[in-house]
């Protein structure tokens, strides 16, 4: 599975999504951007250990953790999350449910 991470934060935001407990994985990042472009990275998650409602759980937190930093204009933000199974499915975290997640979580198992 891989999970697509854009924005001015998008590094803190993988690192910190990469320390969950229950995923394990790596990173690239994009070369730095010029101005006006967005950052871009691609974890490649390897491992997800535990339950798949266990880590969507994880997963929708994280996500709803940076969504809500985004109304502080002053904070680096997270404007994208993409996760994409290894069957081609894509799923944009921004208005995905837990059974979403899950979803995509058990197709990456298979």
């Amino acid at each position: 599975m891989k999970i697509e991470v854009q924005g001015t934060s998008a590094i803190a935001a993988t690192e910190e999504l990469l320390a969950l407990e229950g995923i394990e994985g790596s990173y690239q990042s994009t070369d730095a951007p010029e101005r006006g472009e967005v950052l871009v990275t691609i974890a490649t998650i390897v491992a997800i250990v535990g339950g798949t409602l266990t880590i969507a759980e994880k997963l929708y937190q994280w996500h709803q953790k940076y969504q809500k930093s985004q109304q502080d204009l002053s904070r680096e933000k997270i404007e994208k999350v993409l996760l994409i199974a290894p069957n081609g499915n894509r799923l944009l975290l921004k208005d995905a449910t837990l059974e979403q997640i899950q979803h995509i979580l058990e197709e990456s198992r298979e």
